[in-house]
């Protein structure tokens, strides 16, 4: 009986993980401080405050 030669299959490559596009805020609001977001039927805010930072609200 002869002897079955196994071998390892060769090593499977994963691709890189993508990395989310980058935008920046002034992008996104121009020279406005507020900026609609609609997903997936319901519409959100994005704004600005006074100190500079975003807040996301539903």
């Amino acid at each position: 009986m002869a002897l079955e030669t196994i071998t390892s299959p060769s090593p499977i490559t994963l691709p890189a993980l993508a990395q989310p596009p980058v935008m920046t805020s002034k992008a996104l609001l121009g020279n406005g401080s507020t900026l609609l977001i609609e997903h997936q039927g319901s519409l959100y805010t994005l704004r600005v405050t006074r100190n500079g930072k975003l807040i996301l609200t539903k």
